[in-house]
C-alpha cells in the first residue's frame, strides 16, 4: 500500500483520516495474505479519498503564491515610490 505524503495527511479531515487508516489497516493485510488483487481495490479507495486533501493543499500553495506575488509587487511600488522621492531631492 502507497501513503499518502504528510503534507496531505496533515489536511485530512479528522473522518477522512480515520477512513484512511483504517483503509491502510486493511490494505497492509490483504498484503500480507498476498491478495494483492484486493489490495489494489483498497489503494484505489485510498487515492480517491485523499482526492479533496490534496485539493485543498493545492490551494493553499496557489494562496501562497497569491501572496508573494502581491509582497513583490507592493516592494517593487514601493522602489519606485523611493526612487521618485530620491529625484525630487535632488
Amino acid at each position: 500500500m502507497r501513503h499518502c505524503s504528510v503534507q496531505v495527511r496533515g489536511l485530512l479531515t479528522r473522518d477522512e483520516l480515520d477512513r484512511y487508516n483504517a483503509l491502510m489497516e486493511v490494505g497492509s493485510f490483504l498484503e500480507s495474505q498476498t491478495r494483492y488483487d484486493l489490495a489494489y481495490t483498497v489503494q484505489k479507495e485510498v487515492d480517491l479519498l485523499i482526492q479533496p486533501a490534496i485539493e485543498r493543499l493545492k490551494d493553499k500553495g496557489r494562496e501562497r503564491d497569491r501572496a508573494t506575488q502581491e509582497y513583490l509587487e507592493s516592494k517593487r511600488l514601493g522602489l519606485d515610490d523611493d526612487d521618485d522621492e530620491e529625484d525630487d531631492n535632488n
